[in-house]
């Protein structure tokens, strides 16, 4: 505990001094030809000692209460210039491949997009999902479960199938163009072609980079044939073994206009590095500021004062009467 006005406590020094000398000095008294009967009444009752100690106490607790007690203790704020990360990952069907074990590559996408989220302190996130069209799932937020929430509720199917790279891109930028904050960034996540959509894949990355967004691209699928979904049946989805096909080049071209970096994850264990990667690459400046917070106890002490005090004179004018 500390005093915010700590010199105030001299006057306690005062109060020691007058109780010191009222223990010490003359107190008046009426006269008594025999003073053992007041002095057996006295001793009787207990309580006629009781308001000069109740005046003591309330000094005492006002004048502590004065000098501003508080408590407070040492806590470490982080200042931080956030980035602003939209996360756009590609739920057509093709997601579904089971090239990426244990599971199918939208399920890995999700896992290590948590952990990226998992991974950030101070940035806003915002999610956009995107296969024949684009919609933004989640605003970019500072509420980090409700962002992975979202990223785990991706489903194959709830948009109109097909792979709209341009119209993803336009709306995560849509996202960020006004974002305040100094560094912007797009992870677009894919593992087809561009052939759904009316926007350019190309435009969109030119608008990206007259904002200042650099967009990391990953494209993700293993090099050859993949097992794909190509129907369902009663069973579920019907799988064939299909070559896959990767618009590499124009990630790629997305990617260097902007300032970002192209990625390629065949398997589980490269996505999850690239997110690593991107997280390094990523990095947010912290800058620590210690500070020192209190919380006043004033309030117990004037309470304390105040009931002594009333205490003190609900005996004097009742119980213990002084005579002149």
């Amino acid at each position: 505990m500390s005093f915010a006005r700590p010199w105030l406590l001299l006057l306690l020094l005062g109060l020691l001094a007058w109780w010191w000398r009222r223990r010490r000095g003359d107190v008046p008294a009426a006269r008594y030809s025999d003073v053992s009967i007041p002095a057996a009444v006295s001793a009787r009752r207990w309580w006629v000692a009781l308001p000069p100690i109740l005046r003591a106490v309330s000094l005492a607790a006002l004048v502590l209460a004065a000098a501003g007690p508080r408590v407070g203790g040492d806590t470490v704020e982080l200042k931080q210039e956030g980035i602003a990360i939209v996360i756009t990952i590609d739920i057509s069907s093709s997601m579904l491949a089971e090239d990426f074990a244990p599971s199918n590559r939208l399920a890995v996408a999700q896992q290590q997009a948590v952990a990226f989220i998992r991974g950030r302190t101070a940035d806003r996130i915002g999610l956009v999902a995107f296969a024949g069209e684009a919609l933004t799932q989640v605003p970019v937020t500072l509420d980090y479960p409700v962002i992975e929430q979202a990223v785990m509720d991706l489903k194959i199917g709830s948009l109109e199938d097909g792979t709209a790279i341009g119209s993803g891109l336009a709306t995560a930028v849509n996202r960020l163009r006004r974002a305040p904050d100094k560094s912007k960034v797009v992870l677009l996540l894919t593992d087809g072609e561009n052939n759904k959509g009316l926007i350019d894949p190309r435009t969109a990355a030119a608008t990206a980079a007259a904002y200042g967004i650099r967009v990391y691209t990953i494209g993700v699928g293993t090099i050859g044939e993949a097992p794909i979904p190509t129907g369902r049946g009663l069973g579920g989805f019907r799988y064939e073994l299909l070559p896959v096909r990767i618009d590499e080049p124009l990630l790629r071209e997305i990617a260097a206009k902007t300032g970002g970096r192209y990625f390629r994850a065949k398997d589980s264990e490269a996505l999850s590095r690239i997110f690593r990667q991107i997280d390094q690459l990523e990095k947010t400046p912290i800058q620590v500021t210690r500070y020192t917070r209190y919380d006043e106890a004033t309030r117990p002490l004037i309470l304390l004062g105040l009931g002594a005090l009333a205490l003190e004179l609900l005996l004097g004018s009742t119980l213990v009467v002084r005579v002149p």
